[in-house]
């Protein structure tokens, strides 16, 4: 196992026009001089602030130490598995398009992006677009992309605090202003930016459309009841299970001990993200770690039983890779 821990992560701050000076909702203390539009938390260029491995960035941990950080489920030994963000739209996203798997493949890329969005926070009318209006094909879309009306073809829905959305690749998707959302992503930037109201960013029409799939499974998940953890008033509620990611919200008010595996016996790599309160992660007679709201700490797969200790109140999300095969979520648009 050698040293590893615990590690809490180095947000990166990344400049978007779309963004906001304002990050209060998620990091009261930080103001900016440009627009924010996300926080990377496991990135492949994100650091370790904590510890011996301090100033190390992921891609160079997963390198040395392989499927001792990431696991048996991830796919690839040498790459951390998912990528979590926060984003802040203040303004609309581009209409945007990830490729699926197959896509990726074919453009030479190792593998799709398939995504899903927690809503941490909504104001009244916060909307996302997820998908096309029933009926719209691809061509009628690019005809609307070269007419500036790309966005009348779009399935707008409202969003709420506390609901979370399945993206499949393949979707034609964007975020409109007045949320805050933990993103949960396969490890890849591969966007391809369809529309953009006419800021003066570059298009990726062909590539874009070709990656647009007609027929997806994306949209708000169903979910089950959260589950009352006996003793203490520990809740766990499953956001969502997916092909690429489990995503979990825990609501601690007392500790509680966690594991890499899950029921298949595989190890994982376990990203644990605040969105409320504080607590502390200890593993393995390592040094103690802070979580507070922002913060993101990953569990190497190795450490294989890891504690949770809130202080007073905790709220986190708990990602990571499932360790047998799962189908698409059931959704709802």
């Amino acid at each position: 196992m050698g040293n590893l821990y615990p590690l809490l992560m180095l947000p990166g701050f990344d400049p978007r026009p779309w963004g906001t000076h304002d990050l209060s909702p998620i990091y009261p203390n930080h103001q900016f001089a440009e627009k924010i539009g996300e926080a990377w938390l496991t990135g492949d260029d994100c650091k370790v602030a904590n510890g011996p491995l301090t100033g190390q960035t992921l891609a160079q941990l997963c390198l040395k130490y392989e499927r001792e950080i990431v696991g048996d489920a991830a796919r690839d030994a040498q790459r951390f598995p998912l990528l979590l963000k926060f984003l802040f739209p203040h303004e609309k996203l581009s209409v945007q398009v990830h490729p699926d798997d197959e896509h990726a493949r074919r453009v030479n890329q190792p593998w799709g992006k398939t995504e899903c969005w927690y809503v941490a926070h909504a104001k009244p009318g916060a909307q996302i677009a997820l998908g096309l209006k029933p009926g719209v094909t691809v061509a009628q879309l690019e005809h609307a992309i070269h007419e500036n009306r790309a966005e009348d073809l779009l399935n707008w829905l409202n969003v709420y605090t506390g609901e979370m959305i399945y993206v499949s690749g393949g979707t034609v998707h964007t975020l409109g202003p007045g949320s805050v959302i933990v993103e949960t992503q396969q490890q890849s930037d591969t966007t391809y930016r369809l529309y953009d109201y006419g800021r003066p960013r570059e298009l990726h029409l062909k590539e874009g459309l070709a990656a647009v799939k007609s027929q997806v499974v994306s949209g708000k998940v169903v979910r089950p009841a959260p589950t009352q953890i006996q003793g203490g008033g520990n809740r766990e509620a499953s956001l969502v299970a997916a092909p690429y990611f489990v995503v979990d919200m825990f609501e601690m008010k007392s500790p509680q001990e966690l594991s890499t595996r899950d029921g298949s016996g595989k190890s994982s790599v376990q990203i644990l993200v605040a969105v409320g309160g504080c607590g502390i992660v200890e593993a393995g007679g390592s040094e103690p770690v802070t979580l507070t709201k922002g913060d993101a700490v990953v569990v190497p797969a190795s450490l294989e039983n890891f504690s949770v200790r809130p202080q007073w109140t905790l709220e986190f999300l708990r990602a990571h890779v499932p360790g047998t095969a799962l189908p698409e979520p059931e959704i709802r648009m």
